[in-house]
């Protein structure tokens, strides 16, 4: 989608993410969690970050998706100088709900949710029996990577994350404040700050 932008020369189109990251610092992370679009969120991260230090609004609609890709985006996330501040749209499930907990300032619209479990196997699991003990190794290597992500930004202790993300857990607003995987609870209006 494009808008209508009027300058000397007349009017051109331009995309609505590009208006937006450069007019108004907010960042989208929609849809399922990839290599390309980490990298894209690192690039846009990078530069907002070149562009100084204000608050940078990640907005986060995700099922979820690769724990690699995920990783790389909380890296950035965790690691910008400039504060970031995440929006809960609609769902942030899985690898969205770690991106979207680790943020300085974490907020969530009223009929949105959390999700998070433990880390997935995808395909059909094929090999010899050395093969597929490295395979549930690895995994419980990433279970245990991911919770310490999760009990560090929400200050729970080892088991209650254990139990938290042992099996499809939906968090609702109000659910999320109290595990400490949200801040606050904010109407559309405040996703507009800044907006002109």
């Amino acid at each position: 989608m494009n808008a209508l932008v009027k300058s000397s020369s007349g009017i051109t189109q331009v995309p609505i993410e590009s208006k937006l990251l450069s007019e108004q610092r907010k960042v989208f992370i929609d849809g399922e969690i990839d290599e390309k679009n980490a990298i894209e969120f690192v690039k846009q991260i990078i530069y907002l970050n070149s562009e100084g230090d204000d608050r940078i609004d990640v907005f986060i609609s995700s099922p979820g998706g690769e724990i690699n890709s995920g990783l790389l985006m909380y890296d950035a996330i965790t690691g910008s100088k400039a504060p970031i501040r995440t929006f809960c749209l609609g769902k942030a499930y899985s690898m969205g709900a770690i991106l979207f907990s680790c943020a300085k300032e974490r907020c969530m619209l009223p009929n949105s949710e959390l999700m998070l479990h433990q880390p997935l196997l995808g395909g059909r699991v094929s090999g010899n029996a050395s093969s597929i003990k490295s395979i549930s190794d690895s995994l419980l290597d990433t279970k245990e990577k991911m919770n310490k992500i999760l009990a560090t930004h929400t200050g729970k202790k080892k088991d209650e994350i254990d139990e938290a993300t042992s099996y499809d857990h939906y968090f609702s607003p109000e659910e999320a404040i109290e595990f400490n995987l949200a801040d606050k609870v904010v109407d559309f209006n405040t996703l507009m700050e800044g907006c002109v």
